[in-house]
């Protein structure tokens, strides 16, 4: 007989009989040590993250105003097995002063039929701008969902909330139809009209004099296009950058957080956004007018810092859970069997724009190129579109330094990714760019074959026209790239991509269709 006396303790025996047992016994007892050791260490770490503002609600003071949903719902990131919906809790749903004051609250989010829907609950507070957000795990790909909130101060004064209907992902295995549409160039003021622009600027920065705002009737009621776009019933939209203008005017700019979630408060109140985001689900992208400053990089002390601007990014946007702070902002979906599509991230891990172009200057980072190409290899399917918040084909501008195609910008990087896709074939696997940043839309072919798609401005009033091959004042002057496709009247709109699991001729086709922002077709191509 063993008799224990403590974790520490135990009786010990002469029998040798006996001592392999009383081996095994002291290892054990060891071993329950560590782990006990570990799960009280683990158990006082994820206590004291628990206490940090970002992980621990606030209880709700007593006295708060009873919450509206001022912005809508929205739903993000969806996968073929997961997705991501948030609600910002305000106080009323019009502009106070040009902002949504936000409001405490619980709120609760259903998806599913009764009885079989999943639940999940989450707190409104100021450290995350009002913003709760909840991730669903386990969804059935290829599914239409319902998801249902009802919000207010407590548990217990629950009343009904906006909802959200999205479709997830056919995934790998399942070839289904699925379009999706992309933007770019959101710009609040220009639409709406801001004195404070500074017309002389605005004039050498976009080639054009500014535009005239907006003056429907409807003007109210936000962008035009987004409403055209909601009648296409996309399965879902990509904003791929500049989703905001913190520095447009750009005097005074946003830089503080307040002033930084102001920008995103008055965009998203727009009724034409919570219509669309009621109905199709979204993935984004960050450029420079929404991460610091135009063509900015990670260098300089101005406002506001890069720490700053990322943190607003994944507040704000549903990127990730709250459980992840630090979210890889580059990602791949596997769409359907036949579509696979990538998201870079052009901002966080790049070399100053001042840097000389060469080996070492980078705007994916070694980590995230190493990914990329890593994860091409290994895509089977039909369909590879890169969809990048700049371009890689152009042209530019030539005044610009800050993106793949530019002279004295990033062209290295951009050169040694086309010759890593021709020595791995990528190159004769319908691989495609579709970028946004730039305010007009074009069809571009490069001299190496690689074809680009560019969505162009959504909002009329920031469109522009474009710089073309040839044209000694842009980055192709020798006229090197061809346009398949080129806007000679500027307009707002925005790029719509399908993929049809089986056309006419038997096999998938995917389709890069233009369209101006009341919804005319400006031009088609269809390959595969």
């Amino acid at each position: 007989m063993i008799v224990l006396l403590s974790p520490c303790n135990y009786v010990t025996f002469r029998d040798p009989l006996v001592a392999p047992l009383r081996f095994v016994i002291r290892q054990t007892i060891v071993s329950c040590f560590v782990v006990g050791l570990i799960f009280f260490l683990s158990s006082k770490l994820l206590q004291a993250q628990s206490n940090s503002p970002l992980n621990r609600p606030p209880q709700t003071p007593v006295g708060s105003p009873q919450p509206a949903a001022g912005l809508g719902i929205m739903a993000g990131s969806v996968s073929h097995d997961s997705a991501l919906v948030q609600v910002r809790l305000s106080e009323g749903d019009e502009l106070v002063e040009g902002d949504l004051p936000g409001a405490w609250g619980m709120i609760e989010f259903s998806l599913g039929s009764a009885g079989s829907e999943q639940i999940l609950l989450a707190r409104a507070f100021p450290q995350r701008d009002f913003i709760a957000r909840v991730k669903f795990q386990e969804l059935i790909p290829n599914t239409t969902y319902v998801c249902r909130t009802r919000l207010g101060l407590d548990l217990n004064h629950l009343t009904a909330g906006p909802t959200v209907t999205f479709k997830t992902l056919p995934g790998p295995d399942i070839a289904e139809d699925v379009s999706f549409a992309v933007v770019t160039g959101m710009n609040y003021a220009k639409f709406h009209g801001d004195s404070r622009i500074n017309r002389t600027r605005s004039a050498v920065k976009n080639n054009t004099k500014l535009p005239q705002p907006y003056s429907g009737p409807d003007k109210k009621l936000g962008y035009p296009g987004l409403a055209t776009i909601l009648k296409m019933k996309p399965d879902f939209f990509i904003g791929t950058g500049d989703n905001v203008y913190y520095d447009t005017p750009d005097d005074p700019r946003a830089v503080t957080m307040t002033e930084m979630r102001q920008k995103w408060h008055e965009q998203f109140i727009q009724p034409r956004f919570r219509d669309l985001f009621a109905k199709v689900p979204t993935h984004w992208i960050v450029d420079d007018h929404d991460y610091r400053v135009d063509d900015g990089d990670n260098s300089g002390e101005f406002l506001p810092l890069p720490e700053t601007g990322r943190r607003i990014l994944l507040e704000q946007l549903p990127y990730a859970s709250y459980e992840q702070p630090a979210a890889r902002t580059y990602r791949t979906y596997r769409v359907s069997k036949d579509l696979q599509i990538w998201f870079t991230e052009n901002r966080f891990y790049r070399s100053p724009n001042v840097m000389p172009d060469g080996p070492q200057k980078t705007i994916w980072g070694k980590q995230q190129k190493a990914w990329l190409k890593e994860t091409l290899k290994e895509s089977d399917a039909k369909f590879k579109v890169l969809i990048s918040p700049t371009p890689m084909v152009g042209p530019d501008d030539l005044r610009k330094t800050d993106n793949h195609c530019d002279v004295g910008g990033f062209q290295h990087e951009r050169d040694e990714f086309f010759k890593f896709l021709k020595e791995n074939r990528l190159d004769q696997q319908n691989f495609f760019i579709v970028c946004g940043d730039r305010h007009w839309q074009y069809h571009a072919v490069d001299s190496t074959g690689f074809e680009e798609f560019s969505c162009g401005a959504l909002v009329d009033a920031n469109s522009r026209l474009g710089r073309m091959p040839g044209d000694p004042a842009g980055t192709d002057p020798d006229g090197l790239i061809e346009h398949l496709h080129r806007q000679t009247e500027r307009s707002g709109g925005f790029l719509l991509v399908r993929c049809d699991a089986v056309s006419q001729s038997g096999v998938a086709k995917l389709s890069f269709e233009f369209y101006d922002e009341l919804g005319k077709l400006l031009y088609r191509t269809t390959k595969g």
